[in-house]
């Protein structure tokens, strides 16, 4: 694969599940104790981990079928939550070369951030258990705006908080979502091939600025000057 370096970006943005850490087993092992609980057998980690970048809606589809529209589904989602707090610690761990990325972004004073549509009751808890966050710029949380991915708001929320212009910025996550929202933010957009994707996804289709098979080629996109 061919990398354009691009000049003038100051500050890359994360999305959080699929991007920067593995938090499919644990989001997994919640779902299929809903599933447990109610006599169902258990499901193998391949069959949630393409769902895992929806969170809740996502792991409520693959465990027992619902949807948002649901009638039952708002209290399946608050059983679910309640569930994954309690063993989010358990088994999510950094994507392989991620916390080197961080590293190698700081040595050459590129800033950095985390932009999720996990809520901050999770997003904060769980960054703060790995000491490779401990030196983010910003973290926004799926509830720190009024909007979540898709919606821009989130990273101009994150740029603002950084001091820069969406244009300084480069984005990069896992899911359509993230590469919708980041270029509705004006933002440089890097599709994770290496992340979740969402079942049946074709991430060629989303119109990402670059794609990269794992983080460290991520360096490889940023012109410095």
């Amino acid at each position: 694969m061919k990398f354009q370096p691009i000049a003038g970006i100051k500050a890359v943005l994360f999305d959080l599940d699929g991007t920067l850490i593995d938090s499919a087993p644990d989001l997994g092992s919640a779902a299929d104790l809903m599933r447990t609980r109610r006599g169902l057998p258990p499901l193998p980690l391949e069959h949630y981990r393409p769902f895992a970048g929806s969170g809740a809606r996502g792991m409520l589809r693959v465990a027992l079928e619902r949807v948002p529209a649901d009638p039952d589904y708002e209290a399946l989602k608050v059983e679910f939550l309640g569930l994954y707090e309690s063993c989010m610690f358990e088994r999510t761990k950094p994507f392989s070369q991620a916390a080197e990325l961080l590293q190698a972004l700081a040595e050459r004073g590129v800033r950095w951030g985390v932009v999720t549509n996990k809520a901050e009751r999770f997003a904060k808890p769980l960054t703060a258990s790995m000491s490779m966050f401990a030196d983010a710029g910003t973290l926004v949380g799926g509830d720190t705006t009024p909007f979540a991915k898709p919606h821009p708001e989130p990273l101009f929320e994150a740029a603002r908080r950084l001091a820069l212009l969406p244009s300084q910025c480069m984005y990069v996550g896992d899911d359509e979502r993230d590469i919708v929202a980041g270029k509705a933010a004006g933002m440089h957009t890097v599709a994770a091939r290496y992340g979740y994707l969402g079942h049946g996804a074709t991430v060629s289709g989303w119109g990402a600025h670059a794609e990269v098979n794992n983080p460290l080629e991520v360096l490889k996109l940023i012109a410095l000057p």
